[in-house]
């Protein structure tokens, strides 16, 4: 069972970005709190997930609820709302 932290960082190595790329590319000016919500230290707001989840092309709820796993990188495709 991934949390949203594992999620987030699971999707973001897929990408091949760092945490500061990631940051820039929604909106943040520092990666510190990317760090505090991949170490499970932070939770998102609703808002926040949903600029992740739309960035990575999923859905809010493959992302957030924790029973759901992530599929395969292959199979990612097409799972966004």
């Amino acid at each position: 069972m991934e949390k949203f932290g594992e999620k987030l960082r699971t999707l973001r190595q897929r990408r091949g970005l760092t945490m500061r790329a990631l940051a820039k590319e929604i909106g943040f000016t520092t990666h510190g709190y990317l760090g505090d919500l991949e170490s499970g230290r932070a939770k998102p707001s609703l808002e926040l997930a949903l600029t992740i989840a739309d960035f990575f092309g999923i859905s809010v709820d493959l992302l957030a609820r924790d029973e759901v796993e992530l599929p395969e990188d292959d199979k990612i495709t097409g799972l966004c709302q």
